[in-house]
């Protein structure tokens, strides 16, 4: 079980992978969850693992917490599983 907790305080930090690439940004933070605003330039292999090939979201797309390995200041590091 993840101990990340993902607050309405990461709204505005960067999202990354585990290997430095910007994935996109944090936008909002609803009912328990972060949504993240993605990067034009996301692979499709990435957005799969994430859980959002096929969700419309006008608001971003939800990050789960299972997904962060860790949250800086400025920053959400993705898993280095992803």
């Amino acid at each position: 079980m993840s101990t990340i907790q993902l607050t309405d305080d990461d709204v505005g930090k960067t999202v990354v992978t585990s290997t430095g690439d910007e994935v996109g940004i944090v936008s909002g933070y609803r009912y328990g969850t972060a949504h993240v605003d993605p990067d034009p330039g996301l692979k499709t292999t990435l957005m799969t693992k994430l859980g959002w090939e096929d969700t419309d979201e006008d608001d971003g797309y939800p990050l789960q917490a299972d997904a962060v390995e860790t949250i800086t200041k400025d920053e959400i590091h993705l898993s280095s599983g992803l």
